[in-house]
């Protein structure tokens, strides 16, 4: 069931929100938590849908807020709220409203959100493209427990990371950094059983990948040895080499689907490691509502400190040069004063 209100108020779609639930015959849905998704009109159908997959296994209200460009200085001057709301088979498991916010309304968009907020629930914001560089200190980044980014979808990945690491607040994530789970539970199941001391590690993938950069910053940060970043053609990451004093642990995948795991001493064996779309990654990560402290300390280790990739810091302009310092003005001595003899 869908319901499009134009110039309406906050007030209004949760009226309509209680109706439709009414319409359809089920006054009162079970959902656990609140995810806005913050887009624009043109990546908005594709995060919906993902959200729509996950809610399957988590049922929520799902906000889509579209901040629509004005044009003319007058349209920028009129603030209007369009919203369509959807219920029932329309919404997966739970409601969607979708929110089309124009003029000075694009600068206040959390005071359109909040109250439509599901009360005592927690609320997970979600930019999957255009996340600004301070997640926690954006007025809609506050609202949310959990706020999700993909530094995949920046302009700049690697420089994306760095700008994550310095503005990083608990409950932050990053799918990018969720990519990479199924390779980080292989390679700690594969340490477990050989139980050897790591000297040195590799990871190779495609250039400015950030799920290789943070794979590489984990292996650096846990193990404490160094990581050389290599580049491959793809697809994603390739292959993960960690030299042991036993052999050379081989984690490698280089169709994007099924991957070699080879140790010493043991048979070769495939293993499955498919690359997954946007909305498993969105399922895991609305599994935990909690501050990922494995992600913050792989994520301030820092790009540049891994072998192979030059620093991403630009160094310090020298500082212009002292002029030399005026040599204070000296007054001519007095004479000395002669004294008369008796």
């Amino acid at each position: 069931m869908k319901i499009d209100l134009t110039e309406t108020t906050s007030s209004k779609i949760n009226s309509a929100l209680v109706q439709a639930r009414r319409d359809i015959g089920t006054p009162a849905i079970g959902m656990v938590l609140t995810l806005v998704i913050v887009t624009d009109e043109e990546n908005a159908y594709d995060a919906l849908k993902s959200a729509k997959d996950a809610s399957h296994e988590h049922p929520s209200r799902i906000i889509v807020v579209i901040k629509r460009v004005s044009r003319s200085p007058r349209s920028r001057r009129d603030a209007r709220l369009d919203a369509e709301v959807r219920v029932g088979a329309d919404s997966g498991t739970g409601e969607t409203v979708v929110l089309r916010l124009h003029g000075e309304l694009v600068d206040h968009a959390q005071s359109v959100v909040l109250p439509l907020l599901l009360p005592d629930a927690p609320v997970v914001v979600w930019w999957p493209e255009g996340a600004p560089a301070d997640l926690a200190g954006d007025p809609l980044g506050a609202l949310g427990q959990r706020r999700i980014s993909d530094t995949y979808a920046s302009e700049d990945p690697v420089k994306g990371l760095a700008a994550r690491a310095g503005a990083y607040a608990p409950g932050d994530t990053d799918l990018s950094w969720t990519r990479i789970t199924p390779w980080r539970s292989m390679l700690a199941a594969a340490l477990d059983q050989q139980h050897v001391q790591v000297v040195s590690a590799s990871v190779e993938g495609e250039d400015d990948n950030p799920s290789c950069e943070l794979l590489a910053m984990w292996l650096a940060d846990r193990l404490q040895v160094t990581v050389r970043r290599s580049v491959s053609t793809g697809p994603g990451l390739t292959s993960v080499r960690l030299e042991t004093k036993d052999g050379v642990i081989v984690l490698d995948r280089a169709d994007g689907s099924l991957a070699t795991l080879c140790m010493p001493g043991q048979p070769d064996r495939a293993v499955a490691l498919k690359r997954r779309d946007t909305a498993e990654l969105l399922a895991e990560e609305l599994r935990r509502l909690d501050p990922d402290n494995t992600y913050e300390s792989a994520l301030k280790f820092g790009v540049a400190r891994l072998e192979g990739r030059p620093a991403t810091t630009e160094p310090p302009a020298e500082p212009p040069a002292a002029a030399p310092a005026a040599r204070p003005a000296t007054k001519p001595a007095k004479p000395a004063k002669k004294t008369a003899t008796k």
